[in-house]
């Protein structure tokens, strides 16, 4: 039962609950063998007061047990899931349109994750630091640019800004290690890109390397270190941020467009074997696509028009 408490204060309420079904108990086990009332009560009331203290004790204790043993409970989670938590605090601050990506991916990766029956809280906890590391460099991510200059034209360099964009994986578990993060949750950092291409500048490479020769190619240059996902956790989210900024950029499609949208993308991942390790079937693909498109269709409803006020 404490295993589903989502906060302190129901822990709190489930201590009572164990203090007075102690002190039920003593009273029932030894009223029939005491023949003094008086101490059997007593001892009963002892006993439920013992049960509430152990449950302060156990609240107290917690946050100091979950970060020695590196525990995940769902109180941590939720916890690490606040907005008020400083961490997300100052990437909202510091990096305003990857925390809106952050929100959006977190909204498809937990309808996803409820639907497939997978630790929601850790889905959610883990989506909203995934994309930390950008707080090393903001503006080399376009959705921070807020449609000003591109940082990488002026680079002008695909193999720099391909190190750009990786070097927000390392920054980000460098950042949740200062920060002691659960492992759980620095899991999603490296993972949800896995070992992907950084498509767009590894193209611009392949351009340059055959108009000259003097340029040497190297995948690994633009691909991420890894490791693929290790959980369905982790693979939702890797399918949910690559799905994100596609969904956000459809406005007049229709359901069916978007859905074979989704598929597209879904399908790119999973022949690129990126989802071989994380435990979702093929069959889930589909079920996973069909959650996306719904989701989508929830955020982008049509609103009614409302009638121009005519100035006096």
């Amino acid at each position: 039962m404490a295993g589903k408490r989502r906060s302190r204060e129901e822990l709190a309420l489930l201590g009572g609950a164990i203090g007075l079904t102690q002190g039920v108990l003593y009273l029932l086990l030894n009223v029939l063998d005491s023949p003094v009332w008086y101490s059997v009560l007593m001892a009963a009331l002892m006993q439920a007061a013992l049960g509430v203290a152990w449950s302060v004790v156990a609240i107290g204790l917690s946050p100091y047990l979950e970060h020695v043993f590196d525990l995940v409970t769902p109180i941590r989670l939720a916890e690490l899931s606040n907005p008020n938590c400083p961490l997300l605090k100052k990437l909202a601050a510091q990096t305003p349109g990857t925390f809106q990506h952050t929100l959006f991916v977190a909204t498809l990766a937990e309808a996803a994750a409820r639907s497939l029956r997978c630790n929601v809280e850790l889905v959610r906890a883990g989506t909203l630091y995934h994309d930390i590391g950008k707080m090393h460099d903001p503006q080399g991510f376009i959705e921070n640019q807020m449609g000003g200059v591109n940082k990488h034209d002026s680079i002008d360099d695909p193999w720099q800004s391909a190190a750009i964009i990786k070097k927000h994986v390392t920054e980000g578990l460098a950042i949740a290690r200062r920060h002691r993060l659960p492992t759980a949750v620095q899991a999603f950092i490296p993972e949800h890109q896995g070992t992907m291409t950084i498509a767009y500048f590894y193209h611009q490479a392949q351009r340059r390397a055959q108009e000259h020769a003097e340029f040497h190619m190297d995948d690994r240059d633009f691909r991420y270190d890894g490791p693929i996902p290790q959980s369905r956790e982790t693979g939702i989210v890797m399918l949910a941020d690559s799905c994100e900024a596609a969904l956000r950029s459809l406005k007049e499609a229709t359901p069916e467009e978007a859905l074979a949208m989704v598929n597209r993308v879904l399908r790119a991942r999973w022949q690129d074997e990126q989802l071989i390790e994380s435990g979702l079937t093929r069959a889930e693909m589909s079920q996973i696509a069909e959650i996306f498109v719904r989701v989508w269709q929830q955020v982008n409803h049509q609103r009614i028009p409302y009638p121009k006020v005519r100035s006096a």
